[in-house]
């Protein structure tokens, strides 16, 4: 079992989120004189990581795929072969991705991060309330296997606070949501309580993820920017997607702001975060029902009597067929793949074949 070593530069490899489950899989790469390396960064063909004896910068070409969700990702666990010319060989499988449907609206999936456990979603209250994003990002994160929290950001520049904070909470169910205000410092405290391991940062542009992630970390390490007062909107100040070891343990996972959130077959996910809509239709008469107009409908009966906001029953619609229309061209897809296979096995016997007939 590998375990890490001291020195003026090294790293605690389980404050990097290294733990019993990942060095049992490591077994075989330790036997091998490879070593455990955490993705900081990908660039095109190298990796910037972190391993026990400090950071080493690797080629990555052998980790690469032309699949985006099986490459190599920030937030992976790989082994690298050190020396000269340091080389990552191998992923060890992962215990989760953040992933949304590909921004080309091909039928493959982008994984933003790998192996996380916490997801904090910043929505700024400096800026109209987008609930459709907010429940996107949800699901993105539940569907991942991480826990995500809400992180109200700007509450120092919010004209009322309490009530986003009631609106949001409604969106979240079971979510732990805290405000703060990276200028004062109130609530970051307890956004760092309740974050643990590998957190990542989710939100649009201007939403305070940069800010916010300087103060988690205590230190000016992310480029900041004015937002416009029109909207909210603001520039990418983070380009890249980068981990960074948090002060009291843990790494944190800055992104760029996502202007497209696409699902690809997160109906889990989806489910979490519509939890009362899922709770409503185990009531409903038939077990099929698509909660419009058939008869013994509990979801319809909850908008009737007020219980359920029709714009929100609508955007649940909305997501689980989004999810589902991704899932199926992301099926498509393998099948075309195995049919093509199966086509050039069947070529190839074929030809085969004739070169023996030729020979006798």
């Amino acid at each position: 079992m590998y375990s890490s070593r001291s020195s003026s530069s090294s790293f605690e490899l389980s404050a990097l989120g290294w733990d019993d489950s990942f060095a049992a899989l490591f077994v075989e790469h330790a036997a091998a004189g490879l070593v455990p390396a955490r993705v900081v960064r990908v660039d095109r063909g190298r990796c910037d990581t972190l391993t026990a004896s400090g950071p080493v910068r690797a080629d990555s070409a052998a980790v690469a795929s032309p699949d985006p969700a099986r490459s190599v990702c920030t937030g992976d666990w790989a082994a690298l072969r050190p020396g000269q010319q340091p080389e990552l060989v191998a992923l060890l499988p992962r215990r989760g991705a953040i992933t949304r449907a590909s921004s080309d609206r091909t039928s493959h999936q982008q994984v933003l991060a790998a192996n996380v456990d916490s997801v904090v979603i910043a929505v700024s209250l400096a800026a109209p309330l987008n609930a459709g994003r907010v429940e996107r990002l949800l699901a993105l994160a539940w569907d991942s296997g991480a826990t995500p929290v809400v992180a109200l950001t700007k509450a120092d520049v919010a004209d009322d606070p309490g009530t986003a904070l009631a609106v949001v909470t409604a969106l979240a169910p079971g979510v732990d949501i805290v405000t703060t205000s990276a200028t004062t410092g109130a609530g970051l405290d307890v956004l760092s309580e309740v974050v643990t391991g590998t957190t990542v940062l989710l939100g649009p542009s201007g939403a305070g993820k940069s800010t916010l992630a300087n103060a988690l970390l205590g230190r000016e390490h992310m480029g900041t920017s004015e937002v416009r007062a029109g909207d909210g909107k603001g520039r990418h100040t983070t380009v890249h997607r980068e981990l960074l070891p948090l002060p009291g343990g843990g790494v944190l996972i800055d992104t760029p702001g996502l202007r497209g959130i696409g699902l690809q077959d997160a109906a889990d996910g989806v489910e979490l975060v519509f939890s009362e809509i899922e709770a409503y239709a185990r009531d409903c008469t038939f077990r099929d029902c698509e909660h419009r107009s058939e008869p013994g409908c509990a979801v319809q009966e909850a908008v009737v009597d007020g219980r359920l906001d029709v714009g929100r029953l609508d955007r649940y619609r909305k997501l689980l067929r989004e999810s589902e229309r991704a899932a199926a061209r992301g099926n498509a897809r393998e099948s075309s793949k195995g049919s093509r296979t199966k086509k050039a096995i069947t070529r190839d016997l074929r030809a085969t074949y004739r070169f023996r007939d030729r020979q006798r």
